[in-house]
Parts: structure tokens; sequence; C-alpha cells
């Protein structure tokens, strides 16, 4: 069994038809999920051919990101920014099926040309600092200790040159805050910066507020005709919004309880009275418009897009039966799926979409996963832990093989002899089975302290109506208490696991899962004990130092003594204040003379 994505299909074969045929195309795919909340899948494309590239003759390529990549020898960058969860049981696959999305914080992988893995990593090094100032964000953080080298897990998607001796390096920040400092400088690598076309309905405030964001950066050489290359940087902004917290105006962001006379009760339930309410199931699909959920309506088209062959910029996945209001002086059509409508903006009139509240009688089709995915640290204590990773096949006809890459860092040191694998059936009996039948081949790097971390790949699959549970031990270490965090008692983040489906969609490209980061808690000193010894010992040191300074420098006198050098130190000064007026006056004198 294969999910697809149609909105994610709709948009694959936009992207073949206008890689080739324009230098810049923007869209969105606005498709509402339930639990009453709304995916936004924003995409924005730009080219720029070789030639111009390499003569750093920009235009629509954005200069500040080319110049990094020319000098990092970077010839294909994937860069990704997520914040939030991504409901798969309620909301299904992920959009673009995982292509465009990261795990929670920062995560970024580059093809680098280089002659070999020692000048390959100081080009990783170069290129992560340049993009740290440039997104203004932490990834000057990832050395060596949170860079792996994937074997499988990754394929290069551009056209690259067979004489080009390329490294693939990926690096992650689980515990990075993704908000609006990131958000800012990606709009400025868009030709319209979020002036006018689609990105004028980004907004920090709505963006980050979603139950899920993800911001993704792709850039690639592609050969769509021979001796025709070209460079292209793609976009993407992914949400999901609540449409109930999204519609709160900005002078009012704290969410209220609801009053007890706009409550909506079951009043079938026999413990329903006054004081106890259980929420009425809603049969209608909860209405919503751009400018009540974004602030803003869409300032018209970006002038720099190029309208080829009836593109359209902005589709909604609603069934054709429900209404829909438009602004005025836009186009109109209707896909044959039943779901899909789409719009060709105006270009100098703001476009605005109003759905209103109605009556779900037919529901947009959302895909299963092919996959789940859960994995979790078990134990107990501060020395000893596991790791446990569930994976769970919905198909009853089919297995699912994939790759599976994780990252652990280096104080995390995992015991793969104690691996042990049990699967389970849809009748819910475990048994433990041979490792070897559930995993094909295993690739393992092991960690060298404060140098590199651990990196496994392994080639699983998960038989049909079947869930499989990976579980190995691993042993905690003890830092130093300078490497300790200013949060050290909220523990150490876990990159997330990367989980490739060996079953590629229909455009071709594989199928990604990510997995949630974890929190691992690691033996913690108590920092106030070194705080008071260093006050202690400044204050010995103090009183020590103080006490010999005195002794060195003071003249012990009696009482007799001291008058005596104070007067005579009196009649000194004295004197010498007389000698001074007399010169001063005989000066005077002398002028005058």
């Amino acid at each position: 069994m294969v999910a697809f994505s149609l909105p994610l299909l709709f948009l694959g074969a936009l992207s073949s038809l206008t890689s080739a045929t324009s230098d810049y195309h923007e869209s969105l795919v606005l498709q509402q999920l339930p639990q009453s909340s709304l995916l936004a899948s924003f995409n924005f494309r730009s080219n720029a051919s070789k030639e111009s590239f390499d003569e750093r003759n920009f235009r629509y390529f954005p200069r500040a990101l080319g110049q990094i990549l020319q000098h990092a020898h970077t010839d294909e960058l994937h860069l990704r920014f997520t914040t939030g969860r991504w409901d798969a049981e309620s909301w299904g696959s992920l959009p673009w099926n995982g292509t465009k999305e990261g795990g929670t914080g920062v995560e970024l992988w580059a093809w680098i040309d280089a002659i070999d893995e020692q000048e390959a990593f100081s080009r990783w090094i170069s290129l992560t600092q340049s993009l740290s100032g440039l997104f203004c964000a932490s990834l000057n953080f990832i050395d060596s200790t949170r860079t792996t080298r994937p074997v499988t897990s990754f394929q290069p998607t551009g056209d690259h040159s067979a004489s080009r001796n390329l490294h693939l390096l990926h690096g992650t920040l689980p515990g990075e805050v993704v908000c609006t400092e990131n958000l800012t400088p990606f709009l400025k690598l868009m030709p319209c910066k979020g002036k006018a076309g689609i990105s004028s309905l980004f907004d920090g405030h709505k963006l980050f507020d979603a139950s899920w964001q993800s911001m993704s950066v792709d850039v690639r050489p592609l050969c769509p005709a021979p001796g025709e290359c070209l460079v292209q940087i793609e976009q993407s902004v992914d949400i999901a919004l609540d449409i109930d917290r999204s519609k709160r105006t900005r002078d009012d962001p704290i969410p209220r309880p609801v009053l007890p006379d706009q409550l909506v009760c079951d009043t079938s339930k026999p413990y329903h009275s006054d004081e106890t309410c259980y929420p009425l199931e809603q049969t209608s699909e909860k209405g919503w418009s751009l400018s009540e959920i974004f602030g803003r309506s869409i300032n018209g088209v970006c002038p720099l897009t190029e309208v080829i062959g009836g593109e359209e910029t902005v589709c909604l996945r609603v069934p054709h039966e429900r209404g829909v209001w438009i602004s005025p002086g836009t186009m109109e059509s209707k896909k044959p799926d039943g779901f899909t409508r789409c719009f060709n903006l105006h270009p100098s009139i703001p476009f605005d979409i109003t759905v209103p509240e109605q009556e779900s009688t037919i529901q947009v089709p959302l895909d299963e996963p092919i996959l789940r995915a859960e994995r979790t640290i078990v134990g107990h204590g501060q020395e000893r832990g596991g790791m446990r990773n569930i994976f769970d096949n919905p198909s009853d006809t089919d297995a699912v093989d994939f790759i599976y890459f994780e990252t652990l860092p280096w104080f995390l040191r995992p015991y793969i002899h104690t691996l042990q694998a049990t699967i389970s059936g849809r009748d819910g009996v475990r048994r433990q089975i041979p490792v070897s039948d559930i995993v094909k081949e295993a690739f393992y790097r092991p960690a060298i302290d404060r140098e590199r971390g651990t990196q496994l790949e392994l080639a699983l699959t998960v038989p049909a109506a079947s869930t499989v549970t990976l579980t190995y031990d691993f042993e905690k270490s003890i830092l130093r208490y300078t490497e300790y965090p200013p949060d050290a008692n909220r523990g150490f983040s876990v990159a997330p696991a990367v989980i490739k489906l060996s079953a590629p969609d229909r455009q071709g490209h594989p199928i990604y899962i990510r997995t949630t980061s974890l929190l691992l808690p690691l033996p913690t000193p108590d920092f106030s004990m070194p705080y008071n010894v260093i006050i202690l010992t400044s204050t010995v040191i103090a009183l020590a130092f103080g006490s010999i300074f005195n002794l060195l420098v003071r003249r012990f006198v009696t009482a007799d003594e001291a008058s005596a050098i104070t007067a005579q130190t009196f009649k000194g000064r004295l004197a010498g204040k007389v000698v001074a007026l007399r010169d001063r006056i005989s000066g005077k004198r002398a002028k005058v003379e």
C-alpha cells in the first residue's frame, strides 16, 4: 500500500513545468484538516542560469546565499527550520511526503566539493558559520560532535557532474528555537520580500502561533536539456493553523474560556447537568477567511512572477459542493478530482477567500501514512537507560522497507549487542524474533568522546499488519562542569531519527518521516557549590592579601612621633606655598620691567 498526497502531486506536476519555463513562480495550497485545523503550503521557486550564477550575475537568485555557496564550494544545500508537532493520526501524511520537512529545531545537509574529508569538513564549518549569520540562527554550533556523514539516508536531488568529488555532511540542532528572527532573513531571500504576492500573508505572530510550522530552503543544480543547466532555489513554508486560535486579534492574544451560555452540550448524556457538560460533536466545518486567519489578505501578485500556460497561484482543497466566496476580478477553475479549485489572481487587486461555516456532508480524503514511528527513552536512573523504537505497518497486504538513520550525541553510549526485536500482529500477541529477520543491513560508526557522535543506519523491513519494537541499552557519560549549558537541569536534546521509505511517490521522490526529538537527563552537579567555593576562596585571598600588604607598606610609630611627623609635614607644605607665591610675584615684576 502506498499513500499519495494530492496537493503534492498537483504541485509536483506544476514544479516540473515551471522549473524549466519560468525564472520565478510561487504557489499556495490551502486544505482544511480535522479538529478545526488548516494546512497552508507556500512554495517559492527561482531559477538562475549556471553561467550567470558562476559569474555572480544574480537576478532572482539571492546574492547573499549565492556568494556563501560559492565560497564554501557547495553544490547542493537543504536547510530546515521546524517547530511544533505534526499530528499524523488526525492529519494524515506530511505535506510533500516529508521531503521538505525537517526534525524539530534546525536540520542541515549539503553536498560539498572537496579533495578529501578534511577539506570538506573545513568548508562545512565555513558554510555553517556563514548561514548562521545569514539566518540569525545558531548554526555555528554545528561542530564535529553534531556532524555526521550519512551513507544511504539522503540522495542528491540535482544533476551533478561526474567529475565533481562531492561529500555529504549532515548536522542538526534539535534544541534550536525557531522564531521571527529566522523568518525575516528567510523573506529577504525572496524577490518580493513579503511585500506582494502570497508572501504578503506572512506574519510572525500568526506563523509561530501555529500547531506545527516548517520552513525549508533547497538549492540544487538542474539540467533540463543537454547544454542547458541552471541553479534552482526552492523555498517552502508549511503551517498547520488552529482556526479558532488564529481568529483572535492581536490586541487579544490570550485564549479565554467559553462562557457557560455559549457551550454546546450533549444533553442526551445521563450525567448532563448545569455543572457538567459533555461537548456535542459538531457536524459542520468551521468557517474562515484569509483575512481572519492571517490578519491580512493577499496583496495582489508579485510583479516578478512569470505566468505561463494559465498557471494558478492559489489552490483550495474543499469539496466542490461547498460554497466559497472570492474577491472580484479572480478567475476560478475546478479540477476533475472534485476537491481542488484554483484561482488566477488579479495583478493589482487584493485577494481574499471566505469559506463560510457549512454542514460537512463530504470530507476531503486524507492520506494514511505508510508507516507510523515512535521513539522514546526508557529506563530510570542517572547512569543507564534504553532506547525504544516502535514501527507500525497499517497495511494488511504489503511489507514496508525503509532506512532508519539515527544520530546520537557522544555522551550517550549505545550498546549495539543489546539490540532486540519484538513483533506483534493484530491479535496483540507479542513474540521476540531474531534481529536479523528485521534488520537486513546495518552501518554503525561509534562515537569518540568530544570529537564526534554515534551514527547508526539500519535497513529494516516490517511485515504487513505488524508492529515491530526495537530496543537497545545505552550508558550516560559524566560531563565536565564547563560542558553543561546554562539550563543544565532541563536536560540535553537528542536529534530526531530520519526514516526514508523505499517506496517512492508517483513523482519518483522518496518519502521521509521524522520522529520527535528526545530529552535526555544527565547526572548534573550542584552548581551552587562551585559558586560557594569561589566566593569563599576570593574572601580568604582578599583577607590574606590585605593583611600582608598592610604589613609591607605601613610604618608603625608612637603617638609622639606621629605628631612630630604631622607638624613637620605641615611646616614643609606651608613653606612650599610661600616659596611658590614669592616666585610668582617675582615673575610678574620682571615682566613689567
